[in-house]
């Protein structure tokens, strides 16, 4: 008990040891804090985690070229639905939340339900991609890059006129690249 009660005196007077026994105890606390946050972040960007809740639209992916192709370089949910930057990763995971809760109140917890409300949710996801220039599409397909002479003419024409100008952005095409579409119908710009 004396030594709780010697311990809690140099703590309550200004002195060198109380301040720096402070500041440790921040810095210890503020790298176990960033440490526990980066994993629950990186936790929740993985494949697995998706398909908790999304199992259907996880299997879809597995029939499209951006699960299996000749190079072997593969996308996960988080590569096209997470934004790579920090702050803009944060935004989405906070948006995200709001899909836990849905789930966990029943409103997409069957393919059912999920279906009914596929074109209401892609709409949603097709408006943030437009917003952002398709960033996410960007991260791993650069326009500078792209071979022209390997595309169909139709596609050179588009990349080149209405990619090029800043007219179009990825998704205004490439909608149902990795899933795949509700009832089209009612949706702007598409035949």
């Amino acid at each position: 008990m004396k030594l709780l009660k010697a311990f809690w005196r140099k703590l309550r007077t200004p002195s060198k040891a109380a301040v720096g026994l402070v500041l440790a105890l921040g810095f210890i606390g503020g790298i176990l804090f960033w440490g526990a946050f980066n994993t629950g972040m990186e936790a929740t960007n993985t494949e697995a985690f998706c398909s908790g809740c999304h199992a259907p639209i996880v299997a879809e992916i597995q029939e499209t070229i951006h699960y299996s192709n000749r190079s072997g370089v593969r996308a996960i949910c988080s590569d096209c639905h997470v934004p790579h930057n920090w702050t803009d990763k944060i935004v989405r995971k906070v948006q995200a939340s709001k899909e836990l809760v849905a789930f966990a109140m029943g409103t997409i917890s069957t393919q059912e339900k999920f279906e009914e409300r596929r074109k209401y949710l892609a709409s949603r996801e097709w408006h943030r991609m437009k917003s952002n220039d398709s960033q996410e599409c960007r991260n791993c397909h650069e326009f500078d890059y792209m071979d022209f002479s390997e595309q169909r003419p139709r596609s050179v024409a588009q990349h080149q006129d209405a990619l090029a100008s800043g007219e179009k952005t990825c998704v205004d095409c490439h909608k149902g690249i990795a899933h795949r579409l509700p009832d089209m119908s009612g949706v702007e710009g598409w035949q």
